[in-house]
């Protein structure tokens, strides 16, 4: 039988490639173990968000740290299920080396019923040395959810009728 954690490791490269923007930037998997993943962002021109100083665009860095912080949950599930950020708070630590690429590794430390809980740090060549710290959390089966607040809505004839 295939473990959770396992068929995260064969899904993730196609789920970053599913994500027009991780997809643009060029997100890379580095690795997916329980509860945790790595992800890269390449160091190129064209993310470089202050010419003078060459570093990767700050916005480059938080969508890694979020992509990254949703394999870890992924990868901390018994059975795959639709995600959605609830939260992603940010602390920019300091600019990326000019030329470097970015790095970012995150834990899922808590899973609830209905919520996932994720520390992250982004980083270039030292992970001792973060570029960005993360705190997130995730609400689980996001498509259920909406589906029980669409059904809600279309009851009370306030939404657009719910196909399945």
């Amino acid at each position: 039988m295939t473990r959770p954690v396992d068929m995260m490791r064969q899904l993730a490269p196609q789920v970053l490639l599913a994500s027009p923007h991780a997809a643009a930037i060029g997100m890379e998997v580095v690795s997916i173990d329980p509860a945790e993943a790595v992800l890269k962002v390449r160091f190129r021109p064209d993310l470089v968000g202050d010419p003078d100083t060459g570093v990767i665009a700050g916005g480059v860095v938080t969508a890694l740290l979020d992509h990254t912080c949703g394999q870890s949950v992924m990868a901390a599930l018994e059975r795959y299920q639709a995600i959605a950020t609830l939260d992603l708070r940010i602390d920019y630590m300091r600019p990326a080396g000019p030329g470097l690429d970015i790095l970012c590794r995150a834990h899922c430390y808590k899973l609830t019923r209905s919520v996932a809980f994720v520390r992250a740090q982004a980083y270039d060549l030292d992970p001792a040395d973060p570029v960005a710290t993360a705190q997130a959390a995730f609400m689980l089966d996001a498509n259920s959810g909406m589906n029980t607040a669409q059904s809600a809505m279309q009851a009370q004839g306030l939404g657009p009728a719910v196909t399945p």
